[in-house]
């Protein structure tokens, strides 16, 4: 008897063990942004632009700490001037003319100044309340579409709430009806 209980312990934990080794891809490989070895980050490394020697050295700006270099890498604008765009609109200077109206609409019942932080400190309360089960969290299992699935939308749902109140929904694709009657 005890031979048997034994063989069915020793049982139990090869299949943990095999059970341990199968992974799930259903997460995204970008969801979990912690570094996978002890080597450098190749995306973080970026090559500095050749250093060149001014026409005039009066005209040179004042240096300023922590601010910019002419040799620091600007790999968005040197993609927008090499495909014809202008890398000074990437430059944000406050609020576009366009978009005035409706921040200021927005903004109608006063503005926070410090509702990113305040917004984070929130996400990450409601995160580590929402963290897994003490196994997932063991084994390091991604809980993110867990602890969010309250306040996804379900998008078929909010989709034929929108069509029966005969609005157009020209990006989406047909109902299931006009699919059927299409064939």
């Amino acid at each position: 008897m005890q031979a048997a209980i034994s063989k069915l312990g020793i049982a139990f934990a090869a299949v943990l063990l095999l059970s341990a080794c199968g992974g799930d891809d259903k997460d995204p490989i970008l969801m979990n942004l912690r570094a996978s070895g002890s080597g450098p980050d190749e995306f973080a490394i970026l090559p500095t632009k050749p250093l060149q020697m001014p026409e005039d050295l009066a005209a040179l700006p004042e240096p300023t700490p922590g601010g910019t270099n002419l040799t620091d890498p600007t790999p968005d604008e040197d993609v927008a001037a090499a495909l014809g765009g202008n890398a000074a609109r990437l430059k944000t200077n406050g609020i576009p003319a366009g978009d005035g109206a409706l921040v200021n609409y927005a903004a109608r019942f006063g503005r926070d100044g410090t509702i990113r932080t305040q917004l984070a400190a929130e996400d990450l309360d409601y995160r580590r309340k929402n963290d897994g089960r003490l196994l997932e969290r063991v084994f390091n299992v991604n809980v993110y579409y867990k602890a969010y699935a309250p306040m996804s939308l379900d998008q078929e749902a909010e989709l034929e709430r929108w069509r029966k109140q005969g609005l157009r929904t020209p990006a989406a694709p047909p109902s299931a009806e006009a699919q059927l009657l299409s064939k």
